[in-house]
């Protein structure tokens, strides 16, 4: 497991990713591990579809600890990029020590999936939207530094369009 991070109890949901030491913005956290592909997806059951696969624009990974268990949140601490075909977790802002890691997973979302959100925190939008567009148009333009280069290219015209609102 990485030396910057553990898992254990989440106050969101089951199990959470938290910080072994302070962060600063825009600093490395981890690295996601992409190595485990879903080789038939048509196998996977239910539970395995909503929590423990992560589907990237190319392949299904089943993910693995700690990043299966950083949880959701309406107001994240980390963001992903991909460097050379390996996704990173950066922090978005200054995490302190013993903070939980969160992503808002609607970023470099676009599928039609939802669920009620129970993250916390005191902008929390009461339901997780996995598409990214249908997200708040003031919360896409916040967001859009964040996008994954994936999804920057594969939507350029319309981030184009949000960058224009």
């Amino acid at each position: 497991m990485a030396d910057n991070v553990i898992v254990k109890k989440s106050s969101i949901h089951g199990k959470g990713v938290f910080a072994l030491r302070d962060f600063k913005e825009h600093e490395y956290v981890l690295t996601i591990d992409d190595a485990h592909v879903v080789e038939d997806e048509s196998q996977l059951t239910p539970e395995q579809h909503e929590f423990e696969v992560d589907y990237l624009s190319d392949r299904i990974v089943f993910m693995q600890e700690p990043e299966k268990y950083i949880n959701h949140s309406c107001d994240p601490n980390v963001y992903i990029k991909t460097e050379d075909g390996i996704r990173h977790v950066y922090a978005m802002k200054e995490i302190a020590s013993g903070e939980e890691i969160t992503f808002d997973y609607s970023i470099n979302g676009d599928n039609d999936g939802t669920f009620e959100c129970h993250c916390g925190s005191e902008i929390c939008r009461g339901t997780y939207q996995g598409n990214f567009f249908k997200l708040p148009i003031e919360l896409q333009k916040k967001y859009l530094p964040y996008l994954d280069t994936w999804f920057s290219k594969k939507y350029e015209q319309e981030i184009k369009e949000i960058k224009n609102k």
